[in-house]
């Protein structure tokens, strides 16, 4: 059973979770939706939508042949891939398979009762509540004919687009298999600890006087032995550490850094990087990012970690264009992490995969080029420029930078990470680092 508030019935937790669903139907981000959900529904509807998108191809595919027209109202097209998405685990767990941790298990009758429930209580679904009802019992039926005929369609096997299983293939002949499974499964909960004010095998130990465990994994990170809620972690409001994944840990090791260097990080937010690079070097640091309001979380951030000073500036600017922000004073080094797909983070945010689209791998890899073509003339000569992205896909990566070295030959390339696919030896998200000098 997911963890929820005891106060709130299971119908409502359940349309609470439908209405983000149909919120990414209508190509609104999760988070977004999420964020509008009631405090008190939040965390039980996050694990039940989060679930549904890592099963929505199966369920998908399922509800098309249950139901060949569509129904008009989206809400209940929601409810009845959230419930067909939930009784697959249900009967999958009950015959023995196991199932990823923290997937949302209930008994089929009060599934299907309690959906129901949820369709009754908004004017919009309760029409419905006849075909939910006998949608989801035929499903019960005849699911073994069912799983013959979708086992057939690659969105319906994969839980992923036609594209996107196409593009993964293609890029990774040897590994697609495991990245597109490894997306259905909950990633871990990892800590950077904020050495200003802790070390990492200290805040090991604080960790574990509250009963908590946690593993070491790169340099200053942790990885829990289960997901948390971060203010139920000790050292949150003391600024102790942060939440960031392994592979996103690496940047700020990456970039030779000293003291006192002006150093640019564009595409700042939401600020973890920026804090990481602060954490272990006294910096003249700007944060860029174009999104005001994200660019607010870098300095949240920040100030929670006691890394303000008069030293970092936040600028609210367009990185590809320089003359609008730029002092003509070069940078010693450059943090790039540039816009792309996020094909690597897609297990942890799982709506991605069916909010992107085929064309938009073209779209954000012709942005990423003229951002690093626009950063790398604020170099310093023999400075250095860190361009990274969460990306899986070589478009957005090691076909990228083979493209920026042919325009700018002059580049020397360094030793770095190249692509990390996700759930590696350090069990970090998919990512991208490539890290280039300018000559003396």
């Amino acid at each position: 059973m997911p963890e929820s508030p005891h106060s709130t019935a299971l119908s409502d937790q359940l349309l609470a979770a439908a209405r983000a669903i149909r919120a990414v139907l209508g190509g609104q981000s999760l988070s977004e939706a999420l964020e509008a959900t009631p405090a008190t529904l939040r965390p039980a509807a996050q694990a039940l939508s989060f679930h549904a998108m890592r099963r929505l191809g199966h369920a998908r595919a399922a509800c098309e042949r249950l139901v060949p027209r569509r129904p008009p109202e989206r809400l209940v097209e929601a409810l009845i891939l959230l419930g067909l998405s939930l009784l697959e685990a249900s009967l999958r767990q009950a015959e023995g398979a196991e199932q990823p941790p923290g997937t949302p298990i209930y008994h089929e009758h009060t599934l299907v009762h309690q959906l129901v429930e949820a369709a009754a209580a908004d004017r919009r679904a309760r029409p419905a509540k006849g075909l939910i009802n006998a949608v989801l019992r035929r499903y019960g039926r005849e699911r073994a004919a069912l799983h013959t005929a979708l086992a057939k369609q690659p969105e319906a096997a994969w839980n992923h687009p036609d594209w996107w299983i196409a593009t993964v293939r293609e890029a990774w002949p040897d590994d697609w298999q495991t990245i597109l499974a490894s997306a259905d499964q909950p990633p871990p909960m990892a800590l950077r600890a904020n050495v200003r004010r802790i070390g990492r095998d200290a805040l090991r130990a604080r960790l574990g006087e509250a009963g908590l465990d946690a593993r070491p994994v790169g340099e200053d990170g942790l990885i829990l032995d289960a997901p948390r809620p971060v203010r139920d972690i000790p050292g949150y409001a003391e600024g102790w550490w942060s939440v960031q994944d392994p592979s996103a840990q690496r940047a700020a090791r990456l970039l030779p850094l000293q003291d006192d260097m002006r150093v640019l990080d564009a595409c700042a937010a939401p600020g973890g990087k920026t804090a990481h690079l602060l954490e272990h070097h006294r910096l003249r640091l700007t944060a860029l990012d174009s999104d005001a309001q994200r660019l607010e979380r870098v300095g949240d951030n920040l100030r929670r970690l006691g890394l303000e000073s008069a030293d970092v500036s936040l600028r609210c600017a367009d990185a590809a264009r320089p003359a609008d922000w730029w002092d003509g004073q070069p940078y010693d080094a450059i943090l790039a992490d540039v816009p792309c797909t996020a094909s690597g983070v897609v297990r942890r945010h799982p709506d991605i995969r069916w909010l992107r689209r085929a064309d938009d791998l073209a779209r954000t890899a012709a942005l990423q080029a003229r951002i690093a073509d626009a950063l790398w003339p604020l170099l310093t000569p023999g400075g250095h420029l860190l361009y990274a992205t969460c990306s899986i896909f070589p478009q957005e990566g090691e076909s990228q930078v083979r493209a920026f070295m042919d325009r700018h030959p002059e580049a020397q390339r360094l030793p770095a990470p190249g692509h990390i696919l996700p759930g590696g030896p350090d069990d970090g998200d998919g990512f991208y680092y490539a890290l280039l000098r300018k000559p003396a």
